[in-house]
């Protein structure tokens, strides 16, 4: 049974609340991410492998598939 990645997360800005849809990627973690509007630098909170697990409405690819991220 083959699992469906969905690639495209909403990162929503914790300091400003901008929403922008980015695509994540298949091949790396992303730790940093710069807000497009108020150019914040988020990282990943603690325990989280990256940005789109702490900001984005879905998780990282590795992490929907149920592995260890990165």
């Amino acid at each position: 049974m083959d699992k469906t990645i969905i690639l495209q997360s909403i990162i929503t800005c914790p300091v400003c609340g901008h929403k922008q849809e980015e695509i994540m990627p298949t091949n790396a973690c992303q730790y940093f991410y710069e807000c497009k509007m108020c150019k914040t630098r988020l990282k990943p909170k603690a325990g989280d492998c990256c940005v789109f697990c702490s900001y984005g409405s879905v998780k990282c690819p590795p992490m929907q598939l149920g592995n260890s991220c990165c």
